[in-house]
């Protein structure tokens, strides 16, 4: 009798010590991330964070009616008698199918006739004429150019260096090698923030920041995912974000980090963006959208706006070529069209209905919006005089669309021709020839 209570006694021992153990441990970082995939939240940045398969995935997707559409924004989608012809005439078909990643597709980056892939922890580099028609898929495993230690969330290239965030809070630089030569790795040459940048700053405390309960770092590192990088318009400094709701600035030529914005958001933030004046965009799941500027006075960045109108988590920012309207998309499967006013502020213009779930992914060429989202399909949109038209919905891949990146088609003089790239959680890249009729 006394031996048995005596081993259940250390059973509730173990049991106890057990969950006193993991509340030590607790992070409320973490705990933000996870938030980020809530009803509330309803923000979709972070499926690798998921083991499951996308059929599961899919089942856990929050409840379409339970994320009205904007219905106090006004619908700019429209088609009026003019665009008729160009909605008849617009054509559009899959050029292949990139096939060889065995996780989903979070980020593109197209660089001349050179694609770049980020999928799980592997950068993959696809070659023109991989691209152009059906590949040899028995040696798919030679262009695997890059392998981090965190799932990819971003990629951006510079010249010779490709930039890429991670899952695992880091940024790494890769030295680009021949891209003419096959079966070669890249060299890494730096991890973010450098090791000589954190202990420079280790020796100040006023360099410390606390994280959490009595934990605390260095400034320079991100404690949560790096969601999204992108290049300021001189491409000397990179930005990044993260779900720790900082923004940091790198210089470019020597990795170091310059400025940190800490709690630049109330949640995880998702987007960013860059203007050729050098507005800094920022979307988060808090349903916001920040503007950044930094005067020539000025030594840090500073909040100029908040852009407030949409009612979930927001994934995507893109903007037009000259810089004069931002597109941002989120959960409430609406894309916002902000344009800027007289005084050079973002206001809103209305929004862009048609897709069925969760607006992922933007892109813009020319006179072209394209959204990926996770109803599976990519939407084609053009406007004028703030009246938009879906030219097309492309259909075919099996899974929500993650990334998209697209480019002019110089080959095809006709028609306004696009190559467009989209990446998918089916694990498969696609891509797309599209042909509008000239305005």
């Amino acid at each position: 009798m006394c031996t048995f209570l005596w081993k259940h006694l250390i059973f509730l021992y173990s049991v106890f010590f057990y969950i006193f153990s993991a509340s030590l441990c607790f992070s409320p970082l973490s705990q933000a991330s996870k938030r980020i995939m809530s009803d509330h939240h309803a923000s979709y940045s972070d499926y690798d964070s998921q083991s499951r398969s996308d059929d599961h995935l899919q089942t856990n997707l929050p409840a379409l009616y339970s994320q009205p559409s904007l219905p106090s924004l006004p619908s700019l989608t429209s088609n009026p008698d003019h665009y008729q012809e160009i909605l008849s005439t617009t054509h559009h078909h899959c050029l292949t199918t990139l096939k060889g990643h065995t996780s989903y597709i979070s980020s593109l980056n197209l660089v001349g006739k050179f694609l770049y892939s980020g999928s799980g922890k592997e950068i993959r580099l696809w070659k023109g004429n991989s691209l152009d028609s059906e590949i040899d898929h028995e040696n798919l495993s030679n262009n695997v150019v890059a392998v981090g230690k965190g799932a990819v969330k971003s990629l951006v290239v510079l010249e010779d260096k490709l930039f890429s965030a991670h899952q695992d809070h880091k940024i790494r630089v890769w030295k680009i090698n021949n891209q003419e030569s096959d079966k070669q790795k890249y060299t890494r040459l730096a991890t973010l923030p450098t090791l000589g940048d954190r202990a420079f700053k280790s020796l100040l405390p006023k360099n410390q920041v606390q994280i959490r309960r009595h934990k605390t770092c260095t400034w320079v590192r991100h404690v949560d995912t790096v969601s999204a990088i992108a290049l300021s318009s001189d491409e000397s400094l990179l930005y990044s974000v993260s779900w720790d709701r900082t923004i940091k600035i790198w210089r470019t030529n020597n990795f170091k980090c310059l400025e940190s914005v800490a709690n630049a958001h109330d949640d995880a933030i998702n987007a960013v963006a860059l203007s050729n004046d050098d507005s800094v965009y920022t979307g988060s799941a808090d349903k916001n959208i920040k503007v950044w500027r930094k005067s020539s006075k000025e030594s840090k960045h500073s909040l100029v706006a908040t852009l407030e109108k949409h009612n979930s988590g927001i994934n995507a920012l893109a903007l037009s070529t000259d810089g004069s309207v931002l597109y941002s998309g989120a959960c409430d499967r609406s894309i916002v069209v902000w344009e800027k006013d007289g005084g050079g502020n973002m206001v809103v213009v209305g929004a862009l209905r048609g897709h069925s779930q969760s607006i992922l992914c933007l892109a813009v060429v020319s006179d072209l919006l394209f959204s990926g989202s996770a109803d599976k399909t990519i939407r084609i949109w053009r406007g004028a005089d703030k009246s938009y038209s879906c030219l097309a919905v492309l259909e075919g891949h099996r899974g929500p669309v993650k990334c998209l990146t697209a480019t002019i088609d110089h080959d095809n003089t006709a028609d306004a021709s696009y190559l467009l790239y989209s990446g998918s959680l089916d694990c498969e890249i696609r891509v797309w020839q599209i042909n509008v009729p000239i305005l």
